[in-house]
């Protein structure tokens, strides 16, 4: 049974009814962004969260036990760390007592849900690999989204994914996907995939009676939040790019979780910078996005 621990802070507001936000480890860490690009994201995160008056609960695996809400030295723990710690992972990492553990998608989902946090924000998520008809490839991000009550805000999923076929699997697990202002589902960097998303909200309210609405209780929501027209890449720059980093990935035989950091830190090579302050507007972006649902459940 999982009993994490919870800062002064997030138990405080839990207790009072207060807004409260989850936001994963991994991308505050080095397989997320390098630095200092991930201090500063950790530190945008938060005081997005803050400003719109909920509190940030960053979730990891500290001295074998996970942790929603971290202190400045926890803190600098993480953005030092290598092992990702996905939903799967969690009871291995407490069993053999892991030092440091970067929480996925997956992983935070999950936590959020055992801690009472309805709301948790992250930059994209996992899908369905391309090719995965070979390689049965497809992250356990989509699996935790439909079995966790939780309202999940992202970018939507990471641009080098087989995106058609991960809105296909979350039709098939139930999971309600929702277009933030938008129509089109976001490619991570880029704001639209071409693909339509399949149902626009326009306010927090909305987002709030979807969750309560929904049919299956286990069942979390997908809120997607296009990228800021000013910080976004078009798809036309960067789509040699991720082919490329794709390619490159394919020939030095990396697979499964280890496809997303590589993938990511090539991108980054092959545009020399420019996709880092891209990620940093859409996950301080999303944090924003996430604490007005916060806050809205919280009423």
């Amino acid at each position: 049974m999982i009993e994490p621990i919870l800062s002064d802070d997030v138990a405080q507001a839990l207790s009072g009814g207060r807004a409260v936000v989850a936001l994963e480890s991994t991308i505050f860490s080095n397989l997320g962004l390098p630095a200092p690009a991930n201090a500063d994201a950790l530190e945008q995160c938060k005081q997005a969260v803050a400003t719109h008056g909920a509190v940030p609960a960053v979730t990891a695996i500290l001295d074998g036990r996970p942790h929603l809400g971290l202190s400045p030295d926890e803190e600098k723990r993480v953005l030092n760390g290598t092992r990702k710690v996905a939903e799967r992972d969690l009871a291995v990492a407490q069993a053999q007592g892991w030092d440091v553990g970067v929480t996925t998608v997956s992983a935070t989902v999950a936590l959020a849900h055992v801690a009472g946090i309805s709301v948790f924000a992250t930059g994209g998520i996992g899908g369905v690999h391309r090719g995965s008809e070979l390689t049965g490839d497809v992250s356990a991000d989509l699996d935790a989204l439909a079995n966790h009550p939780v309202v999940t805000v992202c970018a939507g999923a990471k641009a080098f994914l087989d995106l058609p076929q991960t809105l296909e699997y979350l039709e098939t697990a139930g999971v309600p996907v929702l277009g933030w202002q938008h129509d089109w589902f976001p490619a991570f960097y880029t704001r639209s995939s071409g693909l339509p998303v399949p149902h626009r909200v326009d306010d927090e309210r909305t987002v709030c009676d979807v969750l309560r609405f929904r049919s299956r209780q286990d069942t979390g929501v997908l809120l997607t939040v296009p990228i800021p027209v000013e910080d976004e890449i078009p798809a036309a720059r960067i789509d040699a790019q991720m082919k490329a980093a794709l390619e490159a990935s394919a020939q030095a035989g990396i697979t499964g979780p280890a496809v997303t950091p590589y993938v990511l830190a090539r991108i980054e090579k092959e545009t020399d910078g420019q996709s880092i302050p891209a990620n940093l507007a859409l996950a301080r972006n999303n944090a924003a996005v996430a604490a007005r649902i916060a806050v809205a459940l919280a009423r």
